[in-house]
């Protein structure tokens, strides 16, 4: 048993439980529990969406499809690099401005509220379920390895961290956790990345001919894990598409207090996350040449552990205290990633059904909101214990590729919906509706029919389903807005959002 990482883990959950602590003062309105107050600034917001952005599937999962698969594996890192590029432009400012809470809002503002709060509330909830599955499989499996403790337990201990969080800490205490996080992972991605190029006298040449020599050319060419080039094609506008409907990051853009504190929050997202990305890049080849595949794949078969073993091996290998050191640091730090992450996910999940469903369709607007942080309390309990139990299903799969699964969920059927509300006067209720369905029933339908699924015996060819059900998505919101008539909704309401999405007048 690893005694320096049981020591790091102890750390990272005490200094998190304490932030919890501090954040339960501070969650007594909805507007505390959501929003964290729309007391975060821009940069601190900025590091908070890096932390809620770089998951277990940034720093466990494409590190180890890159060190399996080379190139095909870096595309995931090409894709959402980008993808923050359509949310700076497309969605931060006018979601700040149009919304209170979360994705539902901006629709609800013009549309009628209580079908497209429902169809809003279920795509929030199968989108958070699959991502924070990912987090979920890369947590057991990492604690698994560290410490020694089974995958169930560790999936188990993992759940009840993420009620603590959301229950207790909110927002608040979710974004600092995060804020501290982000911090961490840069730290850490920073030394591995040095590190590695060290030993090449930081020469890319010489990097990049030392894994050919040894992994062949092939390794540094497409077609390793995509034989299909259509397949990539499908996986890069699910990724780069997706990141503006996930609803855990659209959140984020709640809890500043100006449209100004969005944009800079962006800007110094993409920053971290496009430096991170980058060093994937060494990460995952690094492990490819330093640790090798077989034994990545001996540890983990869906390669998750690669840069936990790549610390451990350019530490001095299994058995040496560097070694042994470099191994807990790493680990701990993916730990504090996914402790982060999914807290934001469940924050989504509770806060899609309780403020969407509950408040808003049951209730009709009409809890007060005691009853609303109550209820969102008890949904994130809930949601708790389904990942819990979705994880332990979940065992041996790449957390990258599950990660994907939930992007091209949002990209399917939220970002339809979202740009056609914003941008769109003739929109109506029956297409955000049809755009959510069609969106989300395609792309989670073909992926269940598709070879990660059913393997030999698919009966759709694409592991990513995006290049089908994102047209679908919004074809379909097309289609339902033009052969729907809707009286109840009045043309000038389009003015007020497009004019409030654009200069923040009547923004909270």
């Amino acid at each position: 048993m690893n005694f320096m990482g049981i020591g790091m883990f102890i750390v990272i959950v005490a200094i998190t439980l304490m932030i919890t602590y501090w954040a339960s003062h501070h969650n007594k309105t909805t507007t505390e529990f959501y929003a964290a107050g729309r007391s975060i600034s821009g940069i601190q917001n900025g590091f908070a969406i890096a932390g809620d952005y770089m998951s277990a599937a940034s720093f466990l999962g494409i590190a180890g499809l890159i060190a399996l698969n080379g190139y095909d594996g870096f595309m995931y890192s090409v894709g959402w690099l980008v993808a923050y590029i359509v949310v700076l432009i497309l969605v931060a400012e006018p979601m700040r401005n149009s919304g209170r809470y979360t994705m539902a809002d901006v629709l609800a503002y013009r549309l009628s509220p209580v079908p497209v709060r429902t169809a809003a509330a279920a795509s929030t909830l199968v989108i958070s379920t699959f991502y924070m599955l990912a987090q979920m499989v890369g947590a057991g499996t990492l604690i698994k390895m560290l410490l020694g403790i089974p995958y169930e337990g560790s999936i188990i201990f993992i759940g009840i961290m993420m009620i603590l969080y959301v229950t207790f800490g909110g927002m608040l205490g979710t974004t600092w956790v995060q804020i501290i996080k982000a911090g961490l992972l840069m730290f850490g991605a920073i030394f591995l990345t040095f590190w590695v190029l060290g030993k090449f006298h930081f020469n890319l040449v010489s990097f990049f001919d030392a894994i050919t020599g040894k992994l062949g050319q092939s390794f540094l060419e497409p077609g390793k894990l995509y034989k299909n080039p259509i397949e990539l094609v499908s996986l890069g506008m699910a990724l780069v598409l997706g990141t503006a409907g996930m609803p855990h990051i659209l959140m984020r853009f709640y809890t500043v207090p100006t449209a100004k504190a969005a944009r800079t929050s962006v800007l110094w997202a993409m920053g971290l996350i496009g430096s991170f990305y980058i060093m994937t890049t060494f990460l995952g080849f690094g492990a490819a040449y330093f640790v090798g595949g077989d034994a990545i794949k001996a540890v983990d078969k869906g390669g998750n552990m690669a840069a936990p073993l790549l610390a451990q091996t350019l530490g001095g290998g299994k058995g040496s205290l560097g070694g042994e050191f470099l191994l807990a640091f790493i680990s701990a730090v993916a730990f504090a990633t996914i402790l982060a992450v999914v807290a934001g996910l469940t924050l989504a999940a509770s806060s899609a059904f309780a403020h969407d469903f509950y408040v808003n369709v049951l209730k009709k607007g009409k809890a007060d909101e005691v009853t609303q942080v109550r209820v969102a309390k008890r949904t994130g309990v809930v949601v708790g214990v389904i990942a819990i139990a979705l994880g332990i299903l979940a065992k041996g799969q790449n957390v990258a590729y599950l990660v994907a699964l939930a992007f091209a969920v949002a990209s399917s059927a939220n970002i339809p919906v979202i740009l056609f509300a914003i941008f769109w006067k003739r929109f109506n209720t029956g297409g955000a509706v049809a755009g959510i369905i069609v969106g989300l029933v395609s792309s989670v339908g073909l992926m269940m029919i598709g070879p990660q699924v059913m393997g030999k015996a698919a009966l759709f060819p694409l592991g990513n389903p995006g290049i089908v059900s994102i047209p679908l998505g919004f074809l379909a919101a097309y289609l339902g807005t033009i052969l729907t008539t809707e009286k109840t909704v009045h043309s000038d309401k389009f003015d007020e959002l497009y004019v409030r999405a654009n200069t923040g007048l009547g923004a909270e």
